[in-house]
Parts: C-alpha cells; structure tokens; sequence
C-alpha cells in the first residue's frame, strides 16, 4: 500500500506540474503568445488572428490535447517503475514532460508547416 501512496504522490506532483506548466511550454515552442494560466493563458495566442500562422496546439484542439495525454502516461509509466526509487521516478516523471512535450511539438508543427516561411 505503500509504494501505491508514493506512485499517486510522484504522479500528482508532475502531472499538476504538466498541467500548470503546459501553456507556457507551448509559448516557448511556438512562440505564439499563450501566457500562464492565471495571466490570461490563450487570450493572447496566434490562434485568435485573423491572417497568419496559427499554434498547432491551439489550432488543432485534439491534437494539443494528445499531446497533454502523451505526457501524462509517459510520467505515469514512470512513476510506477517502483525498481527505481522515488526520488528517480520524480526526476524522470518531471523530465518526462518537456522530453515528451518537445517530440510532439516538433512533430506536430512541422506537419502543420508553422515554421516554414
């Protein structure tokens, strides 16, 4: 029952971690405009103007979420991993989330074409 605690432990600390930092990630990729949640998060996104290239992640609605569940069951298969120890599943499960956030921003955008000119 334990090591059950400590996995929903690791797993709510990087999964709230993921689903706080998630916006600004897709800023710092995109550089679209989105903001942290609690300072307007897509109110200022490329996705609201009318010409021009839109954020993957915001333009295709699915796929951005894809791409939030992609990273919570990479941190989820690592959290219970319980070989590793706790502080290592932490790590990975945190590291998890641009690792996995990177590949399918990089995917995703360069099948939506929204870095060429």
């Amino acid at each position: 029952m334990k090591k059950v605690l400590i996995a929903a432990a690791i797993f709510a600390i990087a999964g709230t971690l993921s689903n706080v930092f998630y916006i600004n990630f897709c800023n710092f990729v995109f550089q679209c405009g989105c903001r942290s949640l609690w300072a307007g998060a897509a109110m200022a996104c490329n996705i609201h103007a009318a010409h021009g290239k839109h954020c993957p992640w915001c333009a295709h609605e699915y796929a951005g979420y894809a791409v939030l569940a992609l990273m919570l069951m990479a941190q989820f298969a690592i959290t219970v991993q319980t070989s590793k120890s706790p502080w290592t599943r932490l790590a990975g499960a945190i590291v998890a989330f641009p690792t996995v956030g990177a590949v399918s921003a990089l995917a995703l955008g360069l099948w939506d074409g929204y870095w060429s000119a």
